[in-house]
């Protein structure tokens, strides 16, 4: 059984999200929690009455918020056939935001986060916006970043970017492997480089982790040269039909130039490739 965080703020780009996981783990047995956080930030001390300070926080944040989950959970049934393998849990909670999902993913057990991002318009545009940007680089537990285009469709193959230097746990690995296993898909494994050059003996052996661990699975390993990171991968996801993008958060060399780069007009798969970031939780 999976336990999920469902992070909503009940807008629309929140509801995909939402929708892509339900059906994403529609064959998985799963507990979703569907998460909304009203942040310390939001509400004004000049706000708060001089007494029962916890009463107009009940009255004014926390009632609202559970009855906007009820009505979520009540959109979720409606919209989506009965599945005797998901269970869902609303929660809600007024404090800081990434401490507040932190609390949840140790008190919960959540083995993935799952949250829809909009990326900012104008002249900052980026991949994701500073809410998933926070919660993939400051919660330690794997994050499906769904965008707003996002649908679910038959996940036939996925890519996984890497420079080789890391080495892979198996509880690193193992969202990969279940994700293969679940939809019969198959995995690319890309490497980019400026130049061509050859792998030295830790890649070679990192490189030989990832073979050993998906021998089973339809695993093609690819390496392409181009002077930029991410417009190589833009290039390979653009070329086949990708349907999702993983990556290690602690890789940070392609990690940060993927996601928190900010020239992303050319780049049209970030409004509806989802991401998966991994993060190495031990025990």
């Amino acid at each position: 059984m999976k336990n999920i965080l469902l992070l909503t703020d009940f807008s629309e780009n929140s509801w995909n999200a939402i929708a892509y996981a339900v059906k994403f783990f529609e064959k998985s047995a799963c507990t979703f929690y569907l998460f909304h956080v009203v942040p310390v930030s939001s509400i004004k001390a000049d706000d708060l009455p001089y007494m029962d300070s916890k009463d107009f926080i009940e009255n004014t944040v926390s009632k609202p918020a559970k009855k906007q989950l009820r009505t979520l959970l009540k959109r979720i049934s409606e919209q989506f056939p009965v599945n005797n393998k998901h269970h869902f849990f609303t929660l809600s909670d007024h404090d800081f935001f990434i401490e507040s999902i932190r609390n949840q993913v140790d008190e919960k057990q959540i083995d993935l986060i799952v949250m829809g991002t909009k990326g900012a318009s104008g002249l900052k545009k980026v991949i994701v916006g500073s809410n998933a940007t926070d919660v993939i680089k400051k919660v330690k537990c794997t994050t499906l970043v769904v965008p707003e285009k996002a649908q679910f469709t038959n996940l036939d193959d996925i890519v996984f970017p890497t420079d080789y230097y890391l080495t892979y746990g198996v509880n690193m690995l193992k969202p990969i492997y279940d994700i293969l296993n679940h939809h019969s898909a198959s995995l690319q494994v890309l490497h980019i480089t400026n130049t061509p050059e050859e792998l030295n003996m830790g890649q070679q052996d990192n490189k030989d982790v990832l073979k050993d661990f998906f021998g089973r699975f339809k695993t093609k390993f690819y390496n392409i040269i181009n002077k930029k990171v991410e417009d190589g991968i833009a290039c390979f996801v653009q070329s086949r039909d990708i349907k999702l993008i993983t990556m290690v958060a602690k890789n940070l060399n392609y990690f940060q130039r993927i996601l928190f780069h900010s020239k992303v007009e050319e780049i049209t798969y970030h409004t509806r490739i989802p991401f998966l970031v991994l993060h190495d939780r031990k025990g």
